[in-house]
């Protein structure tokens, strides 16, 4: 299977794609996409050789119709948000039709929305006195954070002093879950059913 990832940060989640086991013989990361044209991630697929573009509507960026183009001419199957901050254009989002997913650092639909990411979502999990977190990987729609669930991972965090704290536990979950993720879309073995995403196993 070959996917596709788009990053805003430093890339720890495609770091942890490119380094879980299971994954070696199944998938190919073949583009990483950001907003950024600085993203800190594309040194790790640069490391891999791995195409690196850029999207946005300034000078020097990919437009977002031409993107779709790339993808297409790449064969792409699957597309990984993996810790992205702007809106999938809405073309995109219909040319691969349950077939693009996000890690978001809470519980969902607590915690999510615009705004909600990083630093921000683990301050509002510690402000409200949350004794459990955890990460989400929901499929894409055109809303932020609204798409059906797929998986979950909850992390205690009654003892927490602080949010970094809350951020550091729950990026560990992050790396477990989003592989898992992957490797189950991989195998083809997610499935809908009744309106439920069910990973069989």
């Amino acid at each position: 299977m070959k996917i596709a990832v788009f990053v805003s940060g430093r890339g720890s989640n495609l770091s942890a794609l490119l380094n879980y086991p299971d994954l070696i013989n199944l998938i190919e990361i073949v583009a990483v996409v950001s907003d950024k044209i600085d993203c800190k991630a594309f040194e790790i697929a640069r490391e891999f050789g791995i195409n690196t573009f850029t999207m946005g509507e300034e000078n020097g960026k990919i437009s977002q119709n031409d993107i779709t183009s790339i993808l297409k001419k790449l064969e792409v199957d699957f597309v990984v948000l993996a810790g992205y901050l702007k809106l999938i254009p809405n073309e995109l989002i219909e040319k691969f039709e349950n077939k693009i997913v996000n890690i978001h650092p809470a519980l969902l639909p607590s915690f999510g929305g615009k705004g909600m990411y990083g630093s921000y979502v683990h301050r509002a999990v510690f402000n409200s006195s949350a004794k459990v977190s955890g990460a989400t990987v929901h499929m894409v729609d055109k809303t932020y954070d609204t798409g059906k669930i797929i998986a979950q991972k909850c992390v205690d965090i009654s003892d927490v002093k602080n949010p970094e704290e809350i951020a550091e536990r729950v990026l560990k979950i992050e790396h477990q879950l989003l592989p898992e993720v992957v490797k189950a879309f991989a195998e083809n073995r997610v499935k809908i059913e009744s309106e439920r995403i069910i990973i069989i196993n």
